[in-house]
């Protein structure tokens, strides 16, 4: 091993770095616990609020709203204000939306709340990433950054889990559990422990250097540095993050715009692709709809659920493997195999729901072997997409933009993102009630495809290269 090199891993402080990115990772498991728990109270808002399919599917995507407000404000706010600063106010987001959300008492409440933790999970799903890739090096950014998803995945399995026992130990969610609170609302008031530790965690940790470089707090980002990574390496980072800026003005959202050629920059494309295709292959349809899918096809309301705390244990799986590998063979090849399995699995799904038939009570029924290969290929789905798209694409979005633009160019992906999200989300009840499940995993299975072109034809490796060597 080069001596400067040897020397340079000898003076980083590994520990810290790994424990502040485990710090903004409470974020991703809040983006993933706010995003499941809606799965298990579908029933008790429709008892609620009296909602059709429309309705239902506005109070489910209600979040996704706020989720691409604060995605797109977060990124900019970032610039302004820093990167810490923002996950503060999303820390405090998590905690009016889980209490307001289990509080509402109509369904105009209820989306308001639901939009503020909207707000947060945007401005997390952004800003935990890309904090972590700011503090961290090269060599070890994707392993870390990976820890993001699988906190995101460990919060959509804590939220289920939590919303099988709660509804397990009161008959049902729409049934009242303590205080003469039906169980759904104390699905949603879970979310306030984890949220209120993530307030108190974030108050230990240091902004990031490279918002501090850029908005000329030089001292500032050296003394960061050279906690992170020791004297001498925190000079030289220093240098090469000062020289990575535009010496003529600090970031800003027009940085976008490639003046010379009068278009927006390429990369910005590339990462708003990314951002899309990983939602329209419909894996937040499972997220969300878990329950409300697997009761579609004859399975009990208690079965639904425990279907979906399996579907998360194997997505915690899945991103530990992501993890092992993302380092070692690239983002790209796990992008493309990910798009191909999705491909294959997805086909399968709709394959088994085009096979079922109607059961005693009007409701759909699949066949012994035709369940069996639904729930094997979902399963099979969701582990293909957590070994690649759910993990890398929020890897690839924290680390692929120039420092200059890195805010601006994630607020426009991210903003992207969620609203994929909420037009998959918001259009699945209808897609269920019109033209059926076969067809609207056909549809998700046919996106999923596309994706495996785009992967190949635009989608660059990054593995192994410094933030300061992204070109725009």
């Amino acid at each position: 091993m080069n001596v400067a090199v040897a020397t340079q891993e000898s003076s980083e402080n590994t520990g810290f770095i790994v424990l502040i990115s485990l710090v903004a990772t409470i974020g991703g498991f809040l983006f993933g616990f706010d995003s499941g728990v809606i799965n298990g109270t579908v029933d008790g808002l429709q008892k609620a609020f009296h909602a059709d399919s429309v309705g239902t599917g506005f109070n489910v995507a209600s979040m996704l709203l706020g989720c691409a407000v604060g995605a797109f404000f977060a990124g900019r706010m970032a610039d302004l204000y820093g990167r810490r600063s923002v996950l503060i106010v999303a820390a405090l987001c998590f905690i009016i939306s889980g209490w307001g959300s289990g509080i509402a008492g109509s369904s105009g409440a209820f989306v308001i709340y639901r939009i503020v933790g909207g707000l947060a999970v945007g401005a997390a799903s952004v800003m935990s990433p890309a904090y972590i890739s700011e503090v961290s090096l090269a060599r070890y950014r994707g392993r870390l950054a990976t820890v993001q998803q699988i906190a995101i995945i460990s919060g959509l399995f804590v939220a289920f889990l939590s919303n099988y026992l709660l509804a397990g130990i009161a008959g049902s969610s729409v049934k009242v559990l303590w205080w003469g609170f039906e169980a759904w609302r104390w699905m949603f008031w879970v979310e306030m422990v984890p949220a209120v530790l993530f307030l108190a965690a974030l108050m230990g940790i240091p902004e990031s250097p490279r918002y501090l470089v850029a908005k000329g707090r030089r001292e500032q980002a050296l003394a960061v540095l050279t906690r992170l990574y020791g004297t001498a390496p925190a000079q030289l980072k220093l240098d090469e993050i000062q020289g990575s800026l535009a010496a003529d003005h600090r970031p800003r959202l027009s940085d976008l715009f490639d003046r010379a050629r009068r278009r927006i920059r390429p990369i910005v494309w590339v990462g708003i692709g990314l951002a899309t295709f990983q939602q329209l292959v419909g894996i937040n349809v499972v997220f969300y709809y878990g329950a409300v899918l697997w009761q579609a096809v004859g399975f009990s309301e208690s079965d639904a659920l425990l279907i979906n705390v399996l579907s998360g244990g194997l997505s915690i799986g899945a991103c530990v493997v992501a993890l092992l590998l993302i380092d070692r063979i690239g983002r790209k090849p796990l992008l493309w195999i990910g798009s191909a399995g999705m491909t294959v699995t997805l086909a399968l799904v709709a394959y088994a729901f085009a096979s079922a038939g109607t059961g005693a009570n009007g409701q759909l029924a699949l066949s012994g072997s035709m369940g069996v290969l639904a729930l094997v290929a979902a399963n099979a789905y969701v582990v293909f997409f957590n070994v690649s798209w759910g993990p890398v694409m929020w890897v690839m979005l924290g680390e692929m933009f120039p420092n200059q633009i890195r805010g601006s160019a994630l607020a426009a992906a991210g903003a992207a993102q969620w609203m994929a999200n909420f037009a998959i989300t918001i259009t699945f009840p209808i897609l269920l009630a019109g033209i059926g499940l076969a067809s609207a995993y056909g549809i998700y299975a046919f996106a999923a495809l596309l994706s495996v072109g785009f992967v190949l034809r635009y989608v660059h490796e990054t593995n192994g290269k410094e933030l300061e060597q992204m070109q725009g």
